[in-house]
Parts: C-alpha cells; structure tokens; sequence
C-alpha cells in the first residue's frame, strides 16, 4: 500500500514538473521574435482557414441569399425593371425568382471557391508577410485582392457560367430566367410606349456581374475571418497562428 502510494506521489511530482517546465517552455518561446518563415507560414495558415470558413459559409443553402450582406440582386442597371414592375404582368414574382436562381447559383459556384485562392496564397512573399502582419485588420484579405483578383475573376468565372446554365427548379436555367425578365422588359423600352416613356434597355453580361458580387461577398467573409484571427485567441486554431498573431496584442 504505502509503495503504490509512493509510486502515485512521484507521478504527481513529476506531472508537476513537467506541466511547470512546458510553461516555461512556453514562455520562453513567446519572448523569442519571430522568424520570416513562421510570419509568412502563419498568414499563409490564416489565410487557409479563413478563406475555407468564408467559402464554407457562403456555400451553404441561403449563404448569399439569407445574408444581406452579400444576397445578390439586379445590376443597377435593372432599376429601370424593378422600379416598373407593375408594367410587366407577373413581374414581382418573376424578379424574385430571377434573385432567388442568381444566388443559388453563387452557392453553387462557392463551393469551389476556397482551391482557387491556394495558388495565391503561396506566392506571399517574406515581404509582403511582414508588412500584412503589421497592417490593418483586413490586411491579409486587402493584399490578396488587389494582387490576385483578375486572377480570381478568371478561375471562378466559368465555375459561375456553368451554375448559370444549370437546369434547376422547373427545367429553367438562372440564365434563361435572366433572359425572360430581361427580354420582356427590353420589349416594352423598345415599344413606342415606352420610348415616349423614356425607357431604356437593360444589357449587362450575367455572368460577369454575378462574378464580381460573388467575389465581392467571398472577400468580405474573408476579411471577417482574418479580424476574428487578428482579435480573437479563440480564433487561432493553430499553435502557429497562436504564435504569430499573438505577438501583434
């Protein structure tokens, strides 16, 4: 009896000690600066995580629709459709269903939407690494914009022109439907009604204004998940994000 409880003492104090010496080992690799390596592996790892929870986020059902954020509407230029619906029989509901597809579409297309930024991401340089760190709260997401949309723009494009042209409820792509509310409209501008009316026809390229927004809307999430990384120690899952972020508080 008294050997097991000699035995079980001494797992204690050695527990104890070895809990002791990791904190000190903590403590001591807090206070050591950070290399280049682990600047630009970290953001490059913040990056990765936030763009897979923005992409994750908006790829659900509702993702861009049920968020005001960043739901899709009409091109500006459709004002002229939205502020005459009761021209058009039917129009109200045929322009909610036109909104409705547009964003189905966006959360089809945001499924992929996160492969598309690796490339990007390992072409941080230390540079680069050191000034994102040391920036705003969007740093990282405004970095990776302005660097990297066209880029962007030209990957996720045709992933959004197939989702355009995909058959969804009633056998009727997103794209047809664009193109009935549209067409019936241009037909009423072109009439002599409505060029007395000063009406004027909408022509915007779908897919490429869908794009834009879509983007817009990824990129916004992406900023939201690096502010959480840059404020929120809950945030940083990674003992790499620990380090590197939690050297800027």
């Amino acid at each position: 009896m008294k050997k097991a409880f000699f035995t079980l003492a001494i797992i204690g104090l050695l527990s104890s000690s070895c809990t002791e010496l990791l904190q000190v080992v903590e403590a001591i690799d807090s206070e050591r600066p950070l290399t280049q390596t682990e600047v630009v592996s970290g953001l490059r790892q913040a990056l990765q995580v936030g763009s897979d929870s923005a992409a994750g986020t908006l790829a659900r059902l509702n993702g861009y629709y049920g968020d005001q954020a960043v739901k899709i509407l009409l091109p500006p230029e459709a004002a002229v459709i939205t502020d005459n619906l009761h021209r058009i029989p039917g129009g109200e509901k045929l322009l909610e269903d036109v909104i409705l597809r547009i964003n189905r579409a966006a959360e089809d297309a945001a499924r992929e939407a996160a492969p598309v930024f690796v490339s990007a991401i390992r072409q941080m340089t230390i540079q680069d690494g050191f000034a994102i760190l040391r920036g705003g709260q969007d740093a990282a997401t405004s970095y990776l914009r302005s660097t990297t949309y066209d880029q962007l723009f030209a990957l996720y494009q045709p992933k959004l022109k197939t989702s355009l042209d995909k058959k969804l409820v009633g056998n009727i792509s997103t794209n047809e439907s664009w193109e009935t509310l549209t067409g019936q409209w241009n037909r009423l501008a072109g009439s002599l009604a409505g060029q007395i009316a000063g009406l004027n026809k909408v022509e915007v390229q779908l897919d490429a204004y869908l794009t834009d927004r879509a983007l817009d809307g990824l990129f916004l999430k992406l900023a939201e998940e690096e502010e959480k990384i840059r404020t929120e120690p809950a945030a940083r899952v990674t003992a790499l994000l620990q380090r590197v972020f939690g050297s800027q508080n």
